[in-house]
């Protein structure tokens, strides 16, 4: 299995690892996924969606259930961009624009 992670908090990703691998190399180290006592970690949820460090989790006065309702009720920035290729209709050439 493939060690992954920041320094001394790595994890075992198991069959995970591959998946996990691709996106540090599109976004920055995976966070551990868990806290001390086991529970979600919040900064991973961030991190998987691809949103920048600290997008959610920096938010003054959010304690950590309220985090993850944000994120969990969140829309991932890529799924969101690719929805709007596929289904939005073609933005109409301006008439004006070319006529110059």
């Amino acid at each position: 299995m493939e060690r992954s992670g920041d320094g001394a908090a790595s994890v075992w990703w198991g069959p995970y690892a591959a998946a996990i691998a691709r996106w540090e190399t599109l976004t920055r180290p995976a966070p551990r996924p868990t806290d001390d006592l086991g529970r979600l970690n919040p900064t991973f949820v961030e991190w998987m969606q691809g949103l920048p460090t600290g997008w959610v989790t920096a938010t003054p006065g959010l304690g950590r259930p309220a985090q993850l309702t944000a994120l969990g009720n969140g829309v991932v920035p890529q799924q969101a961009a690719r929805a709007l290729e596929l289904l939005a209709p073609p933005f109409p050439a301006c008439s004006r624009c070319s006529a110059r």
